[in-house]
Parts: structure tokens; sequence; C-alpha cells
């Protein structure tokens, strides 16, 4: 294996999910046999020629098959296992024209596999990832021959999301490297309603009969814990996701967030700080660690995934965790009112230190986000078929399809509204309506497409999610929450490099002071660690990146 491959094999098992929020998208001169050089600086959508290409009619005619990768969805897990079995690939396939090659990673095995085809050199023609995580960024992946820069493969080949860029100058901002590249065909949230979505979740029929308010503070949430675990006998009073990394709920705020911190980077006035390197952080792993301690998290809080929270629910283990609107309440209201009809799934504020106070962190999304976004390879030798296929998620048609399916099938129109089937929302197989939608459209998952907000108002079907959302937006995220910023491959490179070592250290750091196997204490060395291991230059490159982001 050359000595580039496995460096690359070696950063990349450990991408850094530092921050969720970052988003961005690159581009390279290309036309149907694959990549050509190209400058490196392009021309923005918005000062690109105006949008003339000739729209692709659909489906098109062609008996070339593409490839397609990408890592199963957390609400297929436990349904499908490919994502050729799914009827929504299947579907468009067929509306598209385009035969399809579905190549699907496991569930949270998405870099791991990526890591080990992109050392292969074995590529496919499009990948479905978050490229912001690839080590030295999507710039560096474009240089090394990974993805395509796709300015001018926009530009000839998709009108549609050329249009949309165009006519949409802050999404466009936020759509590209410093360079100008767009190396992408992103996942666009088309309305402020769909920026909002996880937080707290709780059994509010437990405090309901235990006598009990909805906890807003940490100590409320000690009570409602401990209540919990003594009147209603949970092994697991607040079970949390812990994989790919635990305590993932964090990254967001969740708890966390009390403490006046983030897992992450975040801005405080505008400066940039890192989350875990602060006396905030130490004292959200102690209060982690009281609550472990007594039993109120659960104990396989470093190997929790979504079906072990199912089966949490399902037993009454579990009271409270950090989910979805849509894939958690929407997921587990199911599965736990089929076995106590009085069951009721409800988000709870984002907790904090004092009554009263407005959470600095939570789950907020920007319009164009980092998950569902489209590359192509440089190794694909079908670029202009590719595009054409990636750019139907961006026409009105293809909107429709990927937020609602096939009409008749998923959904029906009523007075020019798309309704879902009961198919989705009341599934004969008895699946939740997230699994369900999972299998006939790609609203609740990502892709490269425009998210519409009549999907949102259908998939939160019961009040309890559209509470919820309105819950969790009562937070300052806005403010202090990193733009989608975008080092330069140099400092991304540097960047990975620091932030896997980072990264690493305070997922250990967090589990063994958690779990009680080293002392509170350790907190300090620990940060002493992380300056040796060059925090401080990551500060320094977040805020160079931010500096550039601004002047854009």
């Amino acid at each position: 294996m050359k000595k580039g491959k496995m460096k690359l094999l070696t950063t990349l098992s450990a991408i850094v999910a530092v921050n969720s929020l970052l988003v961005a998208c690159s581009s390279t001169k290309t036309d149907n046999k694959g990549a050509t050089p190209a400058p490196s600086t392009a021309p923005s959508a918005s000062s690109a020629p105006s949008a003339s290409t000739a729209a692709t009619k659909y489906p098109m005619q062609t008996s070339t098959q593409l490839s397609y990768w990408m890592e199963l969805t957390g609400n297929l897990v436990g349904v499908k296992s490919a994502n050729a079995d799914v009827p929504f690939y299947q579907n468009w396939s067929k509306v598209t024209g385009v035969p399809i090659k579905w190549i699907t990673a496991p569930p949270n095995q998405g870099k791991e596999t990526l890591n080990v085809m992109l050392a292969s050199g074995d590529l496919p023609d499009m990948i479905d990832y978050n490229f912001l995580g690839f080590p030295g960024g999507p710039e560096k992946a474009i240089k090394d021959g990974y993805i395509l820069k796709l300015n001018d493969v926009i530009d000839k080949y998709a009108p549609n999301l050329k249009k949309y860029l165009k006519e949409h100058p802050e999404v466009d901002k936020m759509a590209k490297t410093d360079n100008g590249s767009y190396y992408a065909f992103p996942f666009i949230r088309g309305d402020e309603y769909l920026m909002v979505f996880q937080g707290p979740i709780i059994r509010k029929d437990w405090l309901d009969e235990l006598g009990l308010q909805m906890p807003t503070t940490i100590d409320e949430w000690y009570t409602v814990l401990k209540t919990f675990k003594e009147k209603k006998g949970a092994a697991a009073p607040l079970s949390l996701v812990g994989l790919p990394r635990p305590f993932n709920e964090s990254g967001n705020g969740a708890f966390v967030g009390a403490f006046g911190v983030t897992r992450g980077f975040y801005l405080d006035n505008g400066t940039i700080k890192f989350g875990p390197m602060q006396p905030g952080f130490k004292d959200y792993l102690a209060n982690y660690r009281k609550w472990y301690a007594e039993g109120l998290l659960d104990k396989n809080l470093a190997t929790a995934d979504v079906k072990v929270l199912d089966a949490n629910f399902v037993s009454g283990a579990t009271g409270a965790t950090v989910g979805n609107a849509g894939g958690g309440i929407g997921r587990w209201q199911p599965l736990i009112e089929a076995k106590d009809p009085k069951a009721v799934l409800a988000a709870a504020p984002y907790p904090v230190l004092k009554k009263g106070d407005t959470p600095q962190f939570g789950q907020r999304d920007f319009p164009f986000t980092a998950g569902g976004m489209v590359a192509i390879t440089a190794k694909s030798k079908n670029v202009e078929l590719a595009a054409k296929f990636l750019d139907f998620g961006y026409s009105t048609e293809g909107g429709m399809f990927f937020n609602f399916g096939t009409e008749g099938t998923s959904y029906k129109l009523e007075n020019g509204y798309p309704k879902y089937t009961d198919l989705l929302m009341k599934n004969p197989d008895k699946l939740a309506p997230a699994q369900a939608m999972a299998l006939h459209i790609r609203g609740n998952s990502g892709g490269p497409f425009i998210q519409d907000k009549r999907y949102i108002e259908q998939y939160l079907a019961l009040q309890t999610q559209r509470d919820a959302v309105a819950t969790w937006a009562k937070t300052n995220a806005a403010k202090t929450q990193l733009p989608p910023i975008t080092p330069t491959p140099e400092e991304s490179t540097e960047y990975a490099k620091i932030m896997t070592d980072i990264d690493t250290l305070v997922d250990e750091m967090s589990l063994k002071i958690v779990l009680g196997t080293e002392p509170l204490d350790a907190f300090e060395k620990y940060v002493d660690k992380m300056k040796s291991l060059k925090i401080e230059r990551a500060l320094e490159i977040q805020k160079a990146a931010l500096d550039r982001y601004n002047k854009r």
C-alpha cells in the first residue's frame, strides 16, 4: 500500500465529529470521462452565469449503471440491512431512469467502511458522506483525487441546484469552501421550522403519576431520575445512545450546556472556546459521575445503541433520554403505548442550573447541513449522468419524491396538499412512522434535496412532537454555535491530527471520570494533556477559519 494511502487509512479511521454544525461544499472541472485540473478558486453560484442550462427531462433514457455508497440510516436499523432492498432507493432509480448499484455500509460503521474503500482506490460514482470530517477537509479530498470539485459540473449539468443557490445567497455562502469550491450536492432545510428537532425526552405519564413537575434544572432532573428509580423501578432512568461516541448528546448541549459549555467548540461572546477544557466541563462530569454512582444513568452508557433504547423503553427500564421529535418520540411512543396505553413521551427543556434561565446551548441546524450531502468521486467515468441524477432532488418533481415518495403509495394529494398515507402513518406491519417513512422517502433522513416543511407538519403527527420543537427551540444556540466554517487543506490536515488525539482523550477522560475509575481531580491532568496535544493550535485554526467565513 502506498505511503499516502496508509496515512489516510490511519487518519480517517479516527475522523473527528467535533462540530456537527460545520457545513460546506466544493467542486472540480470535469467532463463525462472524469476529472481535469481546475484552478484553486472558482466563482460562487451567485457570481456564475445565469442559470440557462437546459433542464433534464426525467426519467432519462440510459442503460449506464452508476454506483452509490452510503451508510444505512438509523431508522432502517432492524427493518432493512441494505438500501437495494428499500423501496425508496428502488423508486429513485426508476423516476430518474438511472440504474444504480447501491452499496450500503453498516450503521455506525460509515467512516471505517469508507476508510477501507478509499484506501483500496476502488471508488463508486457517488459517496453520501460528510466530507467536512475528511482529514484535510473537502479541499484536500479534492486535491488528493477522491472527490470532484463541482463548480463546472453544477454550472453545466445541475440547473436546479444552480438556480436555488443563486436565489439563496445565505445558503450559497454555507455551501462552499473559502476558495469558493463546491464539493457535494447538499441537503438543504427549506424552512426555519425544520432546523430544530432534538432535545431531552421524558415519560410525562410518570411525572404526572408521581406528582412531579417537568424538570428544568439539573437539581430537578436529579430528583426526577431518583424518583423514577425508586418509585418506578427504572434500572436506567436516563439512557443515552453511546455510539459512535459516548455522551453524543453533549455535542448539542443537552445536560452539559447547563454548566456553560458543550463537548465541542462554541462561541462565547464571539470568542471560540473548546468545552472539555473549561471548568464547566469538570462540573458536568462531576454531575454525571454522581448520577452514575447512584444508578441514575444507564450502566451501558458507552455502548448503548438505538436498539438498546428500544428495549429499555419497552421494559420500563428507562424514563428519559435525548432524541429527535420524529425518530425519537415518533419511534418510542408506539412502543411504550403498546405495553401501556396511558404512556406519554414529551419534550423537556434543555436543563439549566438556575431556574428561569434561558439555555445557552441546544440543537439547531443550519439550512445547509453536513448530513446527507453527496459527492461525485474523481474515479467516476459518468460525471454528467451522476450530476443529472443528483440534480433531480432540487427539481419540483424531485422535491415531491424525496419528501413524500410515490403518489398513490406513500402520499395522496388532497386539495393540492401531499398527505401521507396510512402506509407511513399507521403502518400495517406496526412500524413506527419514522421507520415506515425511511422505507419510502428521505424526508426524515436527509439527502441531496430541499426538505419541505409539509413533511414535518405530518411527520410530527403527535401534538407532543409539535410541542417538542417549540420547547427545544427556546435556547440561545443561534448565538453560541459556530457557522459552517472550512479550514484550508493545510489547516484541516493539522487540525484533524490534533483533534483525533484530543477527541480520543476527551472520550477517555469522560468515561473514566464518570465511571469512577479515575478521581474527579484527574480533570486538570487531562486539560494539561490537551494543551500538550496542541488544543490551542486547534483553536487558532478555528478562529482563522471563522474570520475567513465572515469575509465571504
